[in-house]
């Protein structure tokens, strides 16, 4: 069994109101994409990475990561979905049915790779995969069709989802096949498995995974990392 990587990265951030996509702003002198695709690069046991990039990204060849032999490139699309079935697609003849394909956001630059690890452990046997989540904490309100607050929900059931998304290769292609089929889009991968009745395992990760939306997550991305720094120094 082998493990991959696959980064969807075709995005281009308009909540973020920057004059060029998210994963290529700056924290700290390094763009976002450098942070995140370093990290999944340090992790050893992944055979290889992939990453589906924007036909008109002009950005991503000039990355130091771009030159790393085991990073890849495949076509993006116009929905996230649609960029991890093309890196699924490229993986095709490398990757085997029961191989493990870990998802992960370009714009999570903060992943920890002890989370990762921590995964991989927890899902290598199984037969489905799990995902990378953390318990919600606030309280948790549904909105009515107004806007309005139409019920509480129980939020000791809720798990806020995160990535890395790890799912067996064969599995997670043919899930996102019968997604498309249907007409779905789907959010992230754990989605795709579930209308095909399964139910992924949660792993617990640490909260500072976050995933770089708005412009004030930048700051907050920035003080996770240099914490995260000291940590490694202590």
């Amino acid at each position: 069994m082998k493990l991959w990587a696959v980064v969807p990265a075709a995005g281009k951030g308009a909540r973020m109101g920057a004059p060029l996509p998210k994963q290529y702003l700056t924290i700290d002198g390094r763009t976002v994409a450098e942070h995140t695709l370093s990290r999944l690069l340090a992790f050893a046991r992944f055979s290889g990475v992939v990453v589906a990039v924007a036909g008109d990204d002009e950005w991503f060849p000039q990355l130091p990561q771009a030159e790393d032999p085991r990073l890849h490139i495949a076509p993006g699309g116009a929905e996230r979905c649609d960029s991890v079935a093309s890196a699924l697609q490229a993986l095709a003849g490398r990757a085997a049915d029961h191989d493990f394909v870990l998802v992960h956001d370009i714009a999570r630059p903060c992943v920890r790779l002890s989370d990762i690890a921590k995964l991989v452990d927890a899902c290598a046997a199984d037969a489905v995969g799990g995902i990378l989540a953390h318990r919600a904490t606030d309280t948790i309100k549904q909105a009515d069709a107004g806007e309005r607050v139409a019920t509480t929900v129980d939020r000791r059931a809720v798990w806020m989802a995160a990535t890395p998304q790890m799912i067996r290769y064969g599995l997670l292609r043919d899930a996102l096949a019968q997604a498309a089929r249907d007409g779905v889009a789907v959010t992230d991968e754990a989605q795709a498995i579930e209308r095909l009745g399964h139910a992924p395992r949660l792993v617990e990760c640490a909260r500072d995974n976050i995933k770089i939306t708005r412009a004030e997550d930048l700051a907050l991305a920035a003080f996770w990392l240099r914490r995260q720094q000291e940590e490694a120094n202590a």
